[in-house]
């Protein structure tokens, strides 16, 4: 069967061009990993506390991880999701093998580039395709290299972050359907693309341009530019939804809690938001190709959302968004808390 992308390429990519982290003995390399996971099981207590969710099912310890070990865990969840995908969608059609060697080649470095700038990035991350239920992860590096340019607290930002990323641990773990209702919709955007050009030549296509965009300050290109058919947008903007919801829902739980259990939450806000809206050209060019910027205006948008359901009905009546995939908000209704509620809520 054709191969996608050459995985172990990407990986050996991905580590050769990952950023050093910052600098620390081995000795704050431990302590920062063993508070870590002190933080992440106090901030389990808050937000189950504050939202009223409990988990249906054992949650895994978190992972701490460096920004190698987080590519190769992004790595192995792609490639278990993906493989299938693409031997079902391409028919195990053979391509000849001159030209899969080539392709999947290409593709593991452009993948690979891609990986190792987001490693750089990310803070944590409720990883979900490895396998069920998923697997808290929180990238020591960026946590330590971030708090100190803003010069937060160590203790205070680690459990901010801890905060946030627990919420989304506890949206997967505490809503049964979840995780199988988000990668069905992943599948859906992949099915959608059937009927025009092949699945493989769109795909190789779509990390292309994302990886050219690392380069390339002056590219406008963005991932709707690789968004071809009608279905696939009515996809896009199903997970579009999703996404500002969940994004949302957990920056409103951490500025819940934050201020009852963190002193300095106030000052980490402001500096972490302007860091949020800094940087050069390449650096906003890149967010805007991998979809970070959206993800910064959906962490807005989905928390005015969470807010304005909980003013109008208690953390309550806004669980029962978790009821099922027909409760979650649509795209328009996340503008208009009232809409939901009226749907919802009668």
């Amino acid at each position: 069967m054709a191969q996608f992308v050459d995985w172990d390429l990407a990986a050996a990519t991905a580590g050769a061009l990952s950023k050093t982290g910052p600098a620390v003995s081995f000795e704050e390399a431990t302590q920062v990993v063993s508070e870590l996971r002190t933080l992440t099981d106090e901030a389990a207590v808050h937000v189950a506390a504050y939202t009223g969710l409990i988990a249906h099912t054992d949650v895994p310890p978190v992972r701490v991880v460096d920004r190698r070990d987080w590519a190769r865990v992004n790595i192995t969840g792609l490639q278990k999701v993906i493989g299938p995908l693409v031997s079902r969608l391409s028919g195990d059609r053979e391509p000849s093998p001159f030209a899969d060697a080539i392709g999947s080649r290409v593709t593991g470095v452009q993948a690979g580039t891609v990986l190792a700038y987001l490693s750089g990035r990310v803070l944590g991350q409720y990883e979900v395709f490895s396998g069920e239920p998923g697997q808290l992860l929180l990238n020591a590096p960026n946590i330590v290299e971030v708090e100190r340019k803003i010069g937060a607290d160590p203790r205070d930002f680690r459990l901010w972050v801890c905060l946030h990323e627990v919420t989304h641990r506890t949206q997967f773990t505490a809503v049964p359907w979840m995780r199988g209702y988000f990668l069905g919709e992943v599948q859906a955007f992949v099915d959608a693309s059937q009927g025009g050009e092949h699945i493989l030549e769109r795909l190789r296509r779509g990390v292309a341009t994302l990886s050219e965009a690392l380069r390339d300050e002056e590219s406008r290109v963005s991932m709707l530019d690789v968004v071809q058919t009608p279905a696939q947008r009515a996809v896009l903007d199903r997970l579009t939804a999703l996404m500002t919801l969940l994004e949302g829902h957990a920056e409103f739980v951490m500025d819940g809690v934050g201020p009852e259990v963190i002193p300095t939450v106030e000052s980490i806000r402001a500096k972490f938001n302007r860091r949020r809206e800094s940087g050069n050209p390449l650096e906003k060019a890149v967010r805007r190709v991998l979809g970070i910027e959206v993800k910064m205006r959906q962490y807005a948008e989905g928390r005015k959302f969470v807010h304005g359901v909980v003013e109008r009905v208690g953390m309550d009546g806004f669980n029962r968004i978790f009821e099922s995939p027909l409760t979650l908000p649509r795209l328009e209704e996340l503008g208009d808390p009232d809409a939901w509620v009226t749907r919802v809520h009668g």
